[in-house]
């Protein structure tokens, strides 16, 4: 199963998602709490995923996944957001997400979205 960095500023929704993640037989490896955090621990540890938060203090969602496919072009990167920002997922995968997900989490969404980034055959499920 897959190693995997979460970065959201909000950190119930951090512990909410590790679990989820765990629970289905990956591995949180680290977590950040901003985008320049992830950064930094993208760099460190260099997970197989990154579930990345679009609005987060210091740096958001959008920039630090720029910067982390600057780092590496083979990055793999799940955004997540409130419904209302859409726009903005759709532009984080014109820039390399490979998928998103909304907030309130839905698990099954959660986890076929992650399926769905290591096997791209995974039909979609929006």
């Amino acid at each position: 199963m897959a190693t995997i960095l979460i970065a959201d500023d909000a950190a119930f929704l951090r512990v909410m998602l590790k679990d989820l993640l765990e629970r289905a037989g990956h591995t949180v490896v680290t977590e950040a709490a901003n985008g320049l955090e992830a950064i930094d621990k993208y760099r460190a540890y260099r997970p197989e995923l990154v579930i990345l938060d679009l609005n987060m203090p210091e740096m958001g969602g959008i920039e630090a996944l720029e910067h982390i496919m600057r780092m590496d072009a083979k990055a793999k990167v799940i955004m997540c957001s409130a419904l209302g920002h859409r726009h903005l997922i759709v532009n984080s995968v014109h820039r390399g997400a490979k998928d998103y997900i909304l907030k309130p989490f839905n698990a099954d969404r959660v986890l076929t979205a992650v399926d769905r980034v290591f096997h791209p055959s995974v039909l979609m499920a929006e």
